[in-house]
């Protein structure tokens, strides 16, 4: 899939697609954790990556890979507060949506 950087609530939709998958389903897509922002606009990071990991998702910085095997339900400390349409071009050079998130 490679179609994230257009979606305001990124982590919301990997969340609901955790539960969508067969319990033998296998889910990839690229995934540039760069834009993931928390309310004052510094980059989520290793924090988000972290999070991700501890919930059974790979994600990969250098291709900017994320996937899992099977169906899962994804609970992540962030509350979705907004995206940013405007954000500019992202490592494709297609224009993307940066997407904010309150840390809980």
């Amino acid at each position: 899939m490679h179609g994230l950087h257009y979606i305001g609530d990124k982590l919301g939709l990997l969340a609901r697609i955790g539960t969508w998958l067969a319990d033998d389903g296998l889910f990839i897509a690229n995934f540039d954790v760069r834009a993931i922002r928390l309310e004052g606009g510094a980059p989520a990071g290793r924090r988000l990556t972290t999070s991700l990991r501890s919930q059974g998702v790979t994600y990969d910085g250098r291709t900017r890979r994320i996937g899992w095997t099977g169906r899962r339900l994804i609970d992540l400390p962030y509350r979705y507060r907004g995206s940013d349409d405007q954000a500019g071009p992202n490592y494709t050079g297609q224009p993307a949506v940066n997407s904010y998130y309150e840390y809980r």
